[in-house]
């Protein structure tokens, strides 16, 4: 339920996000496609209207909810794993080492469908429409590639997902133990500090996402062969083409998409928990 408030929040910045990532450099004379995060914008509105903001949403609709699941999960078995028992009180680095496992876990359904997602994104973009839809996209991609074309980018996708996922649940918990007022529980806070420590934890994730995320939408969506030593290829290009600033492509719109989705999704969280409590308090 998280995942789904936060993919619902967050979509139209996330396509505005890739489509800035992944627009090509200009050449000598011409501008670039989009100047920035307000101009994507209204160009994607002007072209395909309020739905190509949303263009890729039914990938991670799809993937989020067993996603978000194993996410929380392994989060939660990290903690496990470094506590002797049920009570005990873990530090900071405990923390983020367990938010690391919960980005080891979700690879698995994160990758394939970050790779759908942006390929859905950029195509309208580009004018050529060679996916119908996300079915047809994974159908053509196993066609041309088998298993590895669907899973292209996992190793980058790790590289971003296993840090920023330690970052984004060390900065929430910190958060929720600094909001909660004394002689309350965590589980007591109220929405406005539920809203506001999953947003900044949202802001923390990806101020450490942000470079393997350009890496990792520029290799999922090229041409087959173009990078035939993965990433390390796409890191060369960038750097030697737009300097070390290009790894930050897309950073306004991922901030701006940052707080509201995460915030959406933390609540839902909280939410969704505490109605389970209620209906089934025993399990």
């Amino acid at each position: 339920f998280g995942g789904v408030c936060l993919v619902f929040a967050g979509h139209p910045l996330d396509t505005i996000k890739v489509r800035l990532q992944t627009q090509p450099k200009p050449r000598p004379g011409e501008t670039a496609l989009y100047r920035g995060t307000l101009d994507c914008f209204k160009k994607t509105l002007a072209k395909e209207g309020v739905l190509g903001l949303y263009k890729g949403m039914a990938a991670p609709i799809i993937g989020v909810t067993p996603m978000f699941a194993v996410c929380f999960f392994g989060f939660g078995l990290g903690k496990k794993l470094q506590q002797k028992t049920p009570d005990d009180v873990l530090t900071y680095p405990q923390l983020f080492a367990a938010g690391m496992l919960s980005g080891v876990f979700t690879t698995a359904i994160m990758a394939p469908g970050e790779r759908i997602k942006c390929l859905l994104q950029i195509q309208a973009a580009s004018g050529q429409v060679k996916y119908a839809g996300p079915v047809d996209c994974v159908k053509q991609l196993y066609r041309e590639n088998g298993i590895r074309g669907i899973y292209k980018g996992t190793a980058l996708t790790l590289m971003r997902d296993v840090p920023a996922s330690g970052m984004y649940f060390m900065t929430y918990e910190w958060l929720k133990y600094t909001l909660t007022p004394e002689g309350k529980s965590p589980s007591e806070l109220s929405v406005p500090s539920i809203l506001f420590a999953g947003g900044m934890a949202g802001i923390f994730n990806w101020a450490v996402a942000i470079p393997p995320d350009v890496l990792k939408s520029r290799y999922q969506t090229a041409p087959e062969g173009k990078y035939p030593n993965g990433f390390r290829d796409v890191l060369r290009e960038l750097i030697r083409e737009e300097g070390i600033g290009s790894l930050y492509k897309g950073f306004n719109a991922v901030m701006l998409r940052a707080f509201p989705a995460n915030a959406a999704c933390f609540l839902g969280f909280e939410v969704a928990m505490k109605f389970l409590n209620w209906i089934a308090p025993n399990l």
